[in-house]
């Protein structure tokens, strides 16, 4: 039996992923680089009880960035993948609250050129940079001023949130410009997309294949002579192998594509040599 949510957070790189995290986690457990070149870097995954729930986050370098190399892109795709094998409960797709750009508009393109409609429905759109929300504004209002982005929030259902993960912090919890207001309705909305969906998390024939390959090199190594191993250390080593496979296997693959087919109902599955 699956235990706990897994989430993933999706956006561009700046967007504010790994500060999420941590605001809704409550301590700086992701990495946070306030470097020119800010942003993560590579795929982390951190796991904790936040409210009564078991979440792990898997905080995803920039996959609708065009500046990354491919062989990055690829790699970091598929760690993401090893992480949240068997698949995840809920997508948080990241935006800020800022003028809505060209660049903008083409993330939003490249989100719907990767998501199927049915993915979607396990999907997220949450605004980050709080402050930058016009006073007496909510979130919904900013959405619907524009078509792109009101329809995006259509398609994941009207799921919307925002939290500022610098001004908001001290705020009172009944606010609605408070992260603890905040992060207690986006929990509430990631429950009702697992009712909604019979409690059942998105996967597809990739993620089931990963999450196959893991739980065998998990038994391996448990029947390992002289293995002596925490149940957490054989997990660790179990997917660093199956990451690894996956790179070969993978190795023709554009991230373009792989980044479809694990965002995909239909992900594809290369056969490979037992």
């Amino acid at each position: 039996m699956e235990q706990g949510l897994r989430i993933v957070v999706l956006g561009k790189t700046g967007s504010g992923k790994s500060n999420l995290a941590n605001t809704i986690f409550g301590e700086p457990l992701f990495n946070i680089n306030c470097s020119a070149n800010s942003g993560t870097i590579e795929c982390q995954a951190e796991t904790k009880c936040v409210n009564e729930r078991t979440i792990t986050f898997i905080d995803t370098p920039g996959f609708f960035d065009t500046k990354r190399s491919e062989n990055d892109l690829k790699s970091e795709i598929m760690r993401c993948i090893t992480e949240c094998a068997p698949g995840p409960h809920a997508f948080l797709i990241v935006l800020k609250v800022e003028k809505y750009t060209e660049h903008e508009k083409d993330v939003i393109l490249k989100i719907y050129q990767c998501f199927s409609e049915e993915t979607l429905k396990y999907a997220v759109v949450v605004f980050t940079h709080g402050d930058q929300l016009p006073e007496g504004m909510t979130i919904k209002e900013f959405v619907r001023q524009n078509k792109d982005l009101d329809e995006l929030v259509k398609k994941c259902g009207g799921r919307c949130h925002v939290v500022d993960n610098k001004y908001w912090k001290d705020n009172k919890e009944g606010d609605y410009r408070s992260n603890r207001y905040q992060v207690a309705e986006l929990l509430k909305t990631i429950d009702k997309i697992a009712e909604e969906n019979d409690r059942e998390y998105f996967t597809n024939d990739m993620l089931k294949d990963v999450k196959r390959q893991i739980e065998t090199k998990e038994e391996n190594i448990r029947q390992s002579a002289g293995c002596i191993m925490s149940e957490e250390e054989i997990t660790k080593t179990a997917k660093t192998s199956v990451f690894k496979d996956l790179q070969t296997r993978y190795f023709g693959v554009s991230s373009g594509v792989l980044l479809g087919a694990f965002l995909s109902v239909a992900g594809m599955v290369i056969s490979r040599r037992v």
